[in-house]
């Protein structure tokens, strides 16, 4: 004899009073995702704002957490080594200054010895263009002749008095050394507190599941985010040789300052690129004599850049590491917007950690959501929960 079944099914009159309870349940759920998606657009749009005009508070603390968890590897690997915390938190923070303070030097030195000759090699670039301009007279004939049938309207020129470069450095720099001072003090802290915030982390945790899963978003984070800036410096890194090698063949004055600014430019996708053509071909056609010479540099480092970008790099990161180029350029622009170059800088990582983050809580079914469906598929409140 088969025993009886623990849920049995409903009765006929009991089935209509049941599916109008499921009904109402699935209203309220879509009415509660609905608030929260409004909730997250208004987010969104308010916390530019917000974290533009707290910047001395909010960039720092980004920077921090995205520092430590970059360099929380480096700690952990030195404390394996019988080093304690405190001293290991600060070497790692040591080997960071370390490798700022090269690629500091290799560019920087350089480009000072350079500032002479720029007035030299923009004066070129204009002889330069004015041979170019000779070839299109004919377009400044016809902007004559029109200017002759239709006559110029007499314009005011007004001109704002603004401060010059060097107020403006004097206004800035008492800023910025405060928010780097914040920033690194602030990262060695957190790295510092490390274990104790991991050990919170994991055993405060009321359910077994959810420590399991907020361990495993810990260390995802933390995994892919030092993953990609450790291969992706390595990247950059031969792609500064390889240019160092090439600008010094050439014949480019201070061929290590091109190799370096090449190996920074290139942790900035799309811009930093694009602004390292730019500086090739403005230099180039200020040092060479004829304008198809001067472009050599920047065709050269754009077809290493082609290369890189689209065999080297998807070849060595593979899927786990690929994300939307549509999601980095509106990670560019919206936290460049907010914290200039400094946001560009920290956009692959905090979008990389943002990803992470939402591959385990779950990704949010959008254009579902707008037809009806449930807002996050295969959901905890989906699932049945145990008994």
């Amino acid at each position: 004899m088969t025993p009886p079944s623990p849920n049995p099914p409903p009765s006929p009159a009991e089935a209509p009073v049941r599916r109008r309870a499921l009904s109402f349940a699935a209203q309220e759920l879509r009415l509660i995702s609905a608030l929260v998606v409004l909730m997250a657009v208004g987010l969104f749009l308010a916390l530019p704002f917000v974290l533009s005009i707290g910047s001395v508070v909010f960039l720092p603390l980004v920077a921090a957490m995205m520092l430590t968890i970059i360099l929380s590897p480096i700690a952990d690997r030195l404390s394996s080594w019988g080093i304690p915390n405190f001293l290991a938190s600060l070497l790692a923070l040591l080997i960071l200054f370390a490798v700022l303070g090269l690629a500091l030097t290799a560019v920087l030195f350089p480009a000072v010895s350079l500032f002479d000759a720029v007035p030299a090699m923009i004066t070129r670039v204009g002889q330069h263009l004015g041979e170019l301009r000779g070839s299109f007279e004919w377009i400044a004939q016809i902007n004559r002749q029109y200017t002759q049938v239709f006559g110029a309207t007499d314009a005011r020129e007004v001109v704002l008095a603004t401060p010059s470069v060097i107020e403006q450095l004097a206004f800035a720099t008492p800023t910025v050394l405060l928010e780097v001072l914040l920033t690194f003090m602030l990262a060695f802290f957190m790295i510092e507190s490390r274990i104790r915030l991991r050990r919170r982390l994991l055993l405060e945790r009321q359910q077994v599941g959810a420590s399991l899963r907020a361990a495993r978003a810990l260390r995802e984070v933390q995994d892919r985010v030092a993953a990609y800036i450790l291969t992706v410096s390595v990247i950059n890194c031969g792609i500064g040789l390889v240019v160092a090698l090439g600008a010094w063949l050439i014949g480019l004055d201070a061929p290590v300052m091109w190799g370096g600014l090449a190996a920074l430019l290139n942790f900035v996708p799309y811009l930093g690129p694009l602004l390292m053509v730019s500086l090739l071909a403005l230099f180039g056609l200020g040092s060479a004599d004829a304008p198809l010479v001067g472009l050599i540099p920047a065709a050269a480092y754009l077809g290493l850049h082609a290369v890189e970008a689209n065999v080297i790099t998807p070849t060595v990161l593979g899927r786990r590491f690929t994300m939307n180029p549509v999601m980095i350029l509106l990670a560019l622009a919206y936290f460049g917007w907010i914290w200039g170059v400094t946001g560009a800088l920290l956009s692959v990582p905090i979008l990389l950690t943002l990803t992470a983050l939402v591959d385990h809580l779950g990704r949010p079914n959008f254009i579902g959501f707008l037809f009806g469906e449930p807002l996050f598929n295969g959901s905890a409140l989906d699932t049945p929960q145990e008994p």
